[in-house]
């Protein structure tokens, strides 16, 4: 079970940071800052916590709901961070998701902090490195809040923006590289919510 160890080392609040959507070939990257003002939380609650790629979707929500009520009684708080495709293609995938995750961080306005990242990723804030912490997801619950935030918010995006390119199937792959999106891909082309700097949409661009 995830805990608040980590977490405990720290002096400040600590705020930690996850993103979703370094890897698809459209939309954007997001990224939750999540913090955490109590650590006495139920068994009940800590159980439902885990990094959002080990959770089925249900269970997802229902750790979404557990997340909501802990934000409306106060015990935490979260703010998103998006990176659009013109950025990601501007500035290249690393760069667009430390924009992602510094635009999350400041929305939460809480200067006098420790962040912690899941992942290798030497990222500046208020003149402060960041803590990256490899598999953060898997070992602080409040990654794992992150992750499971910036999950469910950039599926729910995809889907939307979906509905009018329903051809690339966004609702069940969420803008990743599936067969079947690859497939309708080179076969239609791409749309405004594709990815120029992503293989294999880059060398079928250059083909043309």
């Amino acid at each position: 079970m995830l805990n608040f160890d980590i977490e405990k080392k720290f002096e400040k609040p600590v705020i930690g940071v996850d993103e979703v959507g370094r890897g698809p070939l459209a939309g954007p990257v997001v990224s939750c800052a999540c913090i955490f003002f109590d650590y006495n939380l139920s068994k009940s609650d800590l159980e439902v916590f885990n990094d959002s790629k080990k959770l089925s979707k249900n269970r997802r929500m229902e750790a979404l709901k557990v997340i909501f009520n802990l934000k409306k009684n106060k015990i935490l708080n979260f703010s998103l961070g998006f990176s659009n495709v013109f950025e990601i293609d501007r500035l290249n995938i690393y760069e667009a998701t430390k924009l992602s995750m510094l635009r999350a961080i400041k929305k939460l306005k809480i200067n006098n902090s420790d962040i912690i990242i899941d992942g290798r990723m030497k990222l500046k804030f208020n003149e402060n490195y960041c803590h990256d912490i490899l598999k953060g997801d898997e070992k602080s619950i409040t990654i794992a809040a992150a992750s499971i935030i910036a999950k469910i918010h950039r599926d729910r995006y995809m889907s939307k923006i979906g509905i009018d390119y329903s051809v690339y199937d966004w609702k069940q792959n969420s803008g990743y590289g599936t067969r079947k999106h690859i497939e309708k891909i080179k076969k239609l082309g791409i749309c405004i919510h594709h990815r120029k700097s992503f293989e294999p949409i880059k060398t079928l661009i250059h083909n043309l």
